[in-house]
């Protein structure tokens, strides 16, 4: 990374003064704005777009939440923080304890924030197994907590909330119209309201140190104009993902670069937080993370299929979040994988997969997909003995989701790396405390920067143990705490 700070003593004059600069109005930018003006603090905000709401604009406004909120009781759901907390640490078990702990503590609190702050959830409940519903029902079950072994260690409980969208009519992924404009949309109205003061189409390129090291201010551009403000507070950064820097993308998480991969979020998420953070001593962390998912359900009867693998074994619970099933899919040999099917359970995906084809037997399919003799036998022979009982002790499927196939024809829908569509994210970024303040490679803080979102590390680092709704939900939370610290 090229980026270098600038020294304090090398600023001629500063074009203007705040408490706190707030680099991003995306989710983390958004959230600390408001708390930053809430704790009297002066703040200003800058966007590089020309209107705010980053890539969270563009999403299904998905917020994990849990441990008892309004959505939850009104539906007879019993959840807790420490379930909660124990099923967020079960995903991530390297995501900060503190962390984890204080955003389950304080879950209900922060979906009453959201409702304050930006609009009213659904009351209803959304009981069935789909990526994204596009309908308004707010809370549906969006993670793995059905899925074992967590459901062992955490008592399972439904915890996405959706933002209503508008009219709530059908949006698509990266779409504008739903949730996660209506969220933004609402938290910017507040910001303002507030009164943050908000410049777009600010580039910000170098932060400004003092002799301390503590960051005090920041150098950026409007329409190649070179301005210069001090921060007497904290400097949040909140500039979202990686994920369109092709050359950050190679160097990170260089699978993730592949033109097979659909980047989500907008054109402006170029790492250019990582960069200023990096340049004032702040340490990257799993920055070889990332989100991607290639859902092969709905329709949920496809959940009652097997996955298999080029060798025609299975590799995970076919029950599992999507983007679980598509993390484990690119983990197989030369990334093949199918969905094998019966009649009585097939139909088509709603996420375009391609039907490969269908025969009459399990021996034939096993010949057309060029697996070992008798593996797919052995394999769908095994899986059926048990499934007749209800059983999958392999892998452990719900039970919900536990049916032989038995019934000719077969179908074999490809999940194969680079003919399934897929799409994704990064998630790693600069180190950070559970107040938000960007730490250093020996894990202290560095005097006057803080991070929240995308381009921070925190509840989530990867595919495996990503929940819907999870991005959203640390960005706005922690980026409340960096605007309630950076003003403190």
């Amino acid at each position: 990374m090229s980026t270098k700070t600038i020294a304090l003593a090398d600023v001629k004059k500063f074009d203007e003064t705040t408490d706190v600069l707030i680099i991003g109005l995306g989710a983390a930018g958004a959230g600390a704005a408001i708390e930053a003006r809430k704790a009297g603090a002066d703040v200003l905000v800058l966007e590089r777009a020309s209107a705010g709401g980053g890539s969270t604009a563009l999403s299904g406004g998905f917020i994990y939440l849990g441990g008892g909120t309004r959505v939850q009781k009104l539906n007879g759901i019993e959840d807790t923080a420490e379930d909660m907390a124990k099923y967020l640490q079960a995903m991530s078990p390297e995501a900060d304890p503190k962390k984890v702990r204080l955003y389950a503590d304080n879950s209900v609190e922060h979906f009453n924030w959201i409702e304050a702050n930006a609009t009213s959830f659904d009351d209803r409940y959304y009981p069935h197994k789909h990526y994204e519903h596009s309908s308004a029902e707010s809370l549906a079950w969006t993670g793995n907590e059905l899925v074992w072994p967590f459901r062992d260690q955490a008592k399972p409980a439904p915890r996405g909330h959706k933002m209503p969208g508008k009219d709530d009519k059908h949006v698509g992924v990266g779409e504008t119209g739903g949730g996660g404009q209506v969220l933004m949309e609402g938290l910017i109205a507040t910001a303002g309201k507030l009164g943050a003061h908000i410049v777009y189409d600010a580039n910000a390129r170098q932060l400004i140190v003092d002799p301390s090291g503590r960051v005090v201010g920041l150098r950026y551009t409007v329409f190649q104009e070179d301005r210069f403000v001090r921060a007497n507070k904290g400097v949040v950064v909140a500039t979202g993902g990686f994920g369109m820097n092709q050359e950050m993308v190679q160097e990170y998480c260089p699978e993730f670069a592949s033109e097979t991969i659909g980047k989500l979020g907008t054109g402006f998420i170029q790492g250019v937080g990582h960069e200023l953070g990096a340049s004032a001593g702040g340490a990257l962390e799993h920055m070889d993370g990332y989100f991607v998912t290639s859902p092969f359900y709905p329709p949920e009867s496809l959940l009652k299929a097997i996955l298999v693998n080029k060798d025609g074994k299975r590799f995970i619970a076919e029950d599992s979040y999507h983007s679980r099933s598509t993390a484990a899919c690119l983990k197989q040999p030369d990334k093949i994988a199918y969905l094998i099917c019966d009649s009585a359970i097939f139909q088509r995906c709603e996420f375009p997969h391609e039907l490969i084809d269908a025969w009459e037997t399990v021996a034939e399919m096993e010949a057309g997909l060029k697996l070992p003799a008798g593996s797919l036998q052995k394999t769908l022979a095994d899986y059926n003995k048990h499934a007749a009982a209800g059983q999958d002790p392999e892998f452990h499927k719900y039970g919900k989701w536990i049916q032989p196939l038995t019934q000719g024809p077969f179908a074999a829908i490809d999940c194969t790396f680079g003919t399934s569509p897929i799409m994704g994210f990064t998630l790693g970024g600069l180190k950070t405390n559970e107040k938000g303040q960007v730490l250093s490679g020996s894990g202290k803080p560095i005097s006057g920067l803080f991070a929240a979102g995308a381009c921070a590390s925190n509840l989530a680092y990867d595919s495996m143990g990503y929940s819907t709704g999870t991005c959203i939900g640390e960005s706005t939370f922690f980026g409340r705490q960096c605007g309630i610290n950076a003003a403190g």
